[in-house]
């Protein structure tokens, strides 16, 4: 007979890819992107990882890291949208996408956030890093804006300047990147409305760069960011995002061979993202999917159940590769109380490497057993020290489902 407390692991017979009727062999997407990173915003399923943890130039697309912290700091009230910033000599030094600012300008925080995403001002990036900076300076934003890249789990992230301008040894991953845009999509709807914006003049400077450089805006497919990004060493990026129906997907993708190319891959990934994946319930909430053996109960097993449903987001034509283990101490002590949390359930979804762990409950409860049960358990017990015997009871099988 079973001990008290000896752990189990039961892979609980859910025939869960049987259950869904797929069966097809899995294949990966593949990208011509030198680095992408694709999420699913709702689940958080990550869809599609390549060379995504490789920290590489990001070119402008690490404007967002300035734009997330001018969020924040509009959120704890160190700065206002009608503030009006200083243009330094340094700031007004740049080339490339520019605001064309000048040191007699004082634009303010609204506009500057126009320029940085709109029209990729790296000025006007520069402007709003040197105001964030505890010294004033672009290197001192580097400086907070790493450490605050540490704190959001941006691993791979080094930040030298506020524009993303080639710098040796200022990097980001996509994986980074996306953590980035998902944390400005969440936590700042009220600001995010800037980035689906085509055009955007400052005092007519620079007519011929008012345009958003972002490819996916305008094509129908319900595109409303973020940032591009370019340059000879990082190539063409995107980090993007659109909705289609209830879903959200935020993509990052690098090392594109031109802007036409990105605008391909941006929109033959979208497409992929939204046309092939579904949802699904894998597990369903309070449905008994194995049975425990019980020690000093009045019934000699239990029925185990999730607390609750599971769904996730799988392939729509291909085999998701679905298990589920349930792990308990065997055999489960009495008395146990209907809802009890007793285990949990860890459902992996192998295609596209997500794990979700839930508990697991009894299903029915089973009162300690009175004094016949307790001397029938003891010398049941005793009788397997001293043959030896001593192997944990198998839980019961599953039912499909």
């Amino acid at each position: 007979m079973a001990r008290p407390n000896d752990v189990l692991r039961r892979a609980a017979g859910l025939a869960l890819a049987a259950a869904l009727g797929l069966s097809a062999p899995a294949t990966a997407f593949e990208t011509q992107a030198g680095s992408a990173w694709v999420v699913d915003h709702n689940t958080g399923q990550v869809l599609l990882s390549h060379n995504a943890e490789v920290p590489l130039p990001p070119a402008s697309m690490s404007k967002l890291m300035t734009l997330l912290m001018t969020f924040e700091a509009l959120e704890s009230g160190r700065l206002t949208l009608e503030t009006r910033l200083p243009v330094s000599e340094h700031a007004m030094s740049f080339g490339g996408s520019t605001m064309f600012l000048n040191t007699t300008d004082r634009p303010t925080v609204e506009e500057l956030i126009r320029g940085v995403i709109v029209v990729s001002g790296n000025d006007a990036s520069v402007v709003l890093g040197e105001a964030l900076s505890p010294d004033g300076t672009e290197a001192g934003f580097g400086r907070i804006a790493t450490e605050r890249a540490r704190q959001l789990g941006m691993d791979e992230t080094t930040i030298l300047n506020a524009s993303g301008w080639p710098e040796d040894g200022h990097v980001m991953s996509m994986h980074d990147l996306g953590i980035l845009a998902e944390r400005i999509i969440t936590e700042f709807p009220e600001f995010y409305d800037y980035f689906d914006e085509t055009e955007f003049d400052y005092q007519n400077r620079a007519p011929a760069n008012r345009f958003n450089r972002n490819p996916i805006l305008g094509m129908g497919i319900g595109a409303d960011g973020l940032k591009t990004g370019h340059t000879q060493e990082a190539g063409y990026g995107l980090v993007g995002s659109a909705v289609q129906g209830d879903r959200r997907v935020t993509f990052v993708i690098s090392g594109l061979p031109s802007a036409e190319a990105r605008a391909r891959e941006s929109e033959r990934i979208l497409n992929w993202a939204f046309r092939q994946f579904v949802m699904q319930e894998v597990v369903e909430s309070g449905v008994e999917v194995a049975r425990a053996p019980v020690f000093m109960g009045t019934a000699e097993t239990v029925g185990l159940a999730p607390a609750e449903s599971v769904e996730m987001l799988v392939p729509a034509l291909l085999d998701p590769e679905i298990t589920a283990e349930i792990t308990f101490a065997s055999p489960l002590p009495a008395p146990i109380a209907a809802g009890d949390v007793v285990g949990e359930m860890t459902i992996r979804q192998g295609v596209r490497e997500e794990t979700r762990v839930v508990p697991v409950v009894a299903t029915e409860a089973v009162a300690r057993g009175g004094l016949m049960v307790r001397l029938r358990t003891a010398t049941s017990v005793l009788m397997d020290r001293t043959l030896g015997r001593g192997e944990p009871a198998e839980a019961a099988p599953a039912a499909d489902g």
